[in-house]
């Protein structure tokens, strides 16, 4: 997907009043889909990052299109803000310092793989979001997290330890599927 900048716009509008609705009266926006072009009201996975400086402040998506993409976006702006477990709820004091940027993630594909090294060499570093699960366990990295961790390995390893599981671990049963994603700020 890509979206013009007339609907980047209108996405981070959408997000930062959905905070301001998250501070007034501690609900997302309620988005008014008939007002809006197409390619928002239709269905769309999203993630929204906030950024205190260069620390982060709150980061929740959705990783599969279940609802319009103007509302995947309000709604996770608030639950960024608001609901992210690694933070406590934001306060208005805390806005004229944060910075939003919105991911919009394409379908994720399935990614077929021999073992660990076959995987390592089918990543796209700084293109390849990933979702790593093995059982009940779960992860994502977004694409901009291989600025943290630039290599395969690093990336790998990290995402299984956010899954829950050992950083040397390996199984057959661990299924990885990539998406790309579409940012903005």
């Amino acid at each position: 997907m890509s979206l013009s900048a007339e609907h980047q716009r209108i996405l981070l509008d959408i997000a930062w009043r959905s905070i301001q609705s998250g501070l007034q009266t501690n609900t997302p926006l309620n988005v008014e889909a008939d007002s809006l072009p197409a390619p928002l009201t239709a269905p769309g996975a999203s993630f929204v990052t906030l950024e205190q400086g260069s620390d982060l402040r709150g980061c929740i998506g959705s990783l599969e299109a279940y609802r319009s993409l103007a509302s995947d976006v309000a709604h996770n702006a608030f639950s960024a803000a608001f609901k992210d477990p690694r933070f406590p709820p934001l306060q208005a004091a805390e806005l004229s310092n944060l910075t939003l940027q919105i991911s919009v993630l394409s379908a994720p594909v399935e990614v077929t793989f021999s073992g660990e090294q076959d995987l390592l060499q089918q990543l796209v570093p700084q293109q390849d979001g990933l979702i790593l699960q093995e059982g009940q366990r779960r992860a994502t990295f977004l694409p901009q997290v291989w600025e943290q961790l630039p290599t395969p390995e690093q990336f790998i390893t990290h995402l299984k330890l956010k899954a829950g599981l050992p950083a040397d671990y390996w199984s057959d049963r661990i299924r990885v599927q990539r998406y790309r994603v579409e940012k903005f700020s």
